[in-house]
């Protein structure tokens, strides 16, 4: 029997909708999570593109802006990876912040201000945006499961579990037919 394969902009759409549906006012905020081969980037350009088609007003950015220098000089073990690589102080004071309180913002440290209006959508894509200390910020969040069969980071899966906290779960083994996953816990 044949499997069922969505075309990608029709699954893009829905997510789209559905968030609007969920979200027709003010500034919200979406994450799309998941590991370093599930092609979060890709996959929020294209979500980001599907909102302005809808007509919605979007910033773009990536947790990649604010990894740490050091970090990024020293390379990536996968704990210390998760445990240091990143800024979310940084992250919520230049960007989050600013952004759900109507402040010019950017969508990176090294990008001018630019006015946000009252509704419009923060889309950010990148590794362990379910994280704890980012929890409560998302107003939506999407997990991109990439098909490899193994944990995003052992560690990020043990103290985040971000298939759990995500609102969205998107097989993106094939990357031009992602599909919508509804991992029910009854």
């Amino acid at each position: 029997m044949a499997k069922w394969t969505p075309a990608r902009a029709d699954t893009l759409e829905a997510l789209a909708t559905e968030i609007l549906h969920n979200y027709s006012r003010g500034r919200v905020l979406v994450a799309v999570d998941g590991d370093d081969s599930a092609g979060t980037a890709r996959f929020a350009d294209d979500l980001a593109a599907a909102f302005r088609t809808i007509g919605s007003h979007v910033v773009r950015s990536s947790m990649d802006d604010f990894m740490r220098p050091e970090r990024e000089a020293r390379g990536s073990a996968p704990d210390g990876l998760y445990r240091d690589a990143f800024d979310y102080q940084a992250f919520r004071r230049v960007l989050a912040h600013p952004f759900r309180s109507g402040e010019p913002e950017a969508s990176s440290p090294e990008q001018e201000p630019q006015p946000v209006p009252a509704d419009a959508i923060l889309l950010v894509d990148g590794v362990f945006l379910n994280r704890p200390e980012l929890a409560g910020l998302w107003n939506y969040s999407v997990w991109l499961d990439s098909g490899a069969g193994r944990a995003a980071n052992p560690l990020y899966e043990s103290e985040a579990h971000p298939r759990a906290a995500a609102v969205a779960i998107i097989d993106n083994a094939d990357a031009e037919h992602p599909r919508r996953v509804f991992a029910d816990a009854c």
